[in-house]
């Protein structure tokens, strides 16, 4: 990704079958970044953590962020709770392991 998470905070965030939200904050944990996508009332406020490594592509001109899973993939993923920081390994793997799992 030639753009840095951190950039893209506030970019609006496709799924391939649609629209999932925002870019709330990146993060990254031992030199694996993640976004924080904010899905706002799509369910209910959550916030999700997205690995960069579903990004796949940038539109800085429309600042969008299109990912590589499903609306009902990330809407099945691990909460990103306030609060949570990089240091919490166990979420990170969990985070991890959702996204390497055979259905992505």
């Amino acid at each position: 990704m030639a753009t840095s998470p951190a950039d893209l905070i506030g970019y609006r965030v496709e799924a391939s079958d649609g629209h999932i939200g925002s870019v709330d904050k990146h993060s990254e944990y031992v030199g694996k970044p993640f976004i924080v996508v904010d899905t706002g009332p799509w369910i209910f406020g959550r916030h999700v953590l997205v690995p960069t490594s579903l990004v796949a592509r940038v539109d800085t001109e429309n600042e969008t962020v299109f990912v590589s899973a499903t609306k009902e993939e990330i809407k099945d993923s691990p909460d990103y709770e306030s609060g949570q920081t990089d240091e919490d390994v166990a979420f990170v793997r969990l985070t991890e392991q959702y996204y390497t799992n055979d259905h992505m």
